[in-house]
């Protein structure tokens, strides 16, 4: 059961802006994520999540946030999903992430939502109206194969309905695009799986797509991973203990012919491969009556 606790602040400002997702402030409102993506990086020991199936969700968020960004200088984006996902079934009742865009609408914050759920499509007029000064939502795909990734992301909806969300919010005027990752090798690493996703991000307008042609590997993370794969499909494992050795990120034996085809690819359909960014603007205008 999901567990309410006190944090003490909200808001992460990085050194520098991230170079493929353009955040300069992190915002977490819960800690663990019901998503339990086999591969999530979260798990490992550096984050400090004793059990990453148990949900804990921080009861002051809302208030810390407006509190936080009042004494922000600096304007630049926020960005979510990075250590779980804002969306995850939970949302649905606590209404924190739909709570805090309300702030960031409210302070005139640019946004960056990642997310594996169809539930951001709830909160599109509030995006839109984000969008005046800027947003983008990226949903998060890795495999086209409905039946993968509910073994991938067995708490997340499946591809399909990601494709439709993506689809949904470019229909409203929403910049969506797709991350592609990871790419897991052996597994997701294939021709056919990066055609049908490009295909499919066409089909949906996608603004863009971002891929990562592997995956990361450490401590308590790749402990989980290996399990599941040994579950999944012993034959897998067995690739990763005989080409894996022992580095933080395992990429894709195929990642540079991978690369090509999905470089070849979008620009056979006219789909950028990096996210938009925001552009400071100085004395911004909106309307008295938003």
């Amino acid at each position: 059961m999901p567990q309410f606790i006190q944090a003490k602040t909200i808001l992460s400002k990085y050194k520098q802006v991230d170079s493929w997702f353009h955040i300069r402030y992190s915002m977490n409102l819960y800690r663990g994520c019901q998503h339990q993506c086999i591969y999530c990086d979260s798990r490992s020991e550096c984050y400090r999540i004793e059990n990453f199936e148990n949900i804990l969700i921080k009861e002051n968020a809302i208030g810390l946030l407006r509190s936080e960004l009042k004494k922000l200088r600096e304007k630049d984006t926020i960005g979510t999903g990075s250590m779980n996902d804002p969306y995850m079934p939970v949302e649905k009742e606590v209404q924190l992430t739909r709570q805090a865009l309300e702030v960031i609408y409210k302070f005139r914050y640019p946004l960056h939502i990642i997310t594996k759920s169809d539930l951001v499509l709830r909160d599109i007029e509030l995006i839109q109206k984000i969008s005046r000064v800027f947003a983008t939502v990226s949903v998060t795909i890795t495999t086209a194969d409905d039946a993968l990734s509910a073994i991938l992301e067995p708490g997340a909806v499946v591809s399909s309905k990601r494709f439709e969300a993506v689809k949904k919010l470019n229909e409203s005027g929403i910049s969506a695009g797709i991350l592609l990752m990871p790419v897991l090798p052996f597994i997701t690493d294939t021709e056919d799986n990066i055609k049908n996703i490009v295909v499919k991000a066409k089909e949906a307008n996608a603004a863009y797509i971002l891929p990562a042609f592997g995956v990361t590997l450490r401590d308590k993370q790749r402990a989980y991973f290996f399990d599941k794969l040994e579950q999944y499909n012993p034959d897998i494992l067995a690739l990763y203990h005989k080409y894996y050795h022992g580095q933080y990120s395992f990429q894709s034996p195929a990642q540079n012919s991978l690369m090509a085809l999905f470089s070849k690819l979008c620009k056979q359909y006219g789909i950028r491969n990096e996210i938009p960014a925001y552009e400071k603007v100085v004395n911004q205008q909106f309307s008295l009556f938003d």
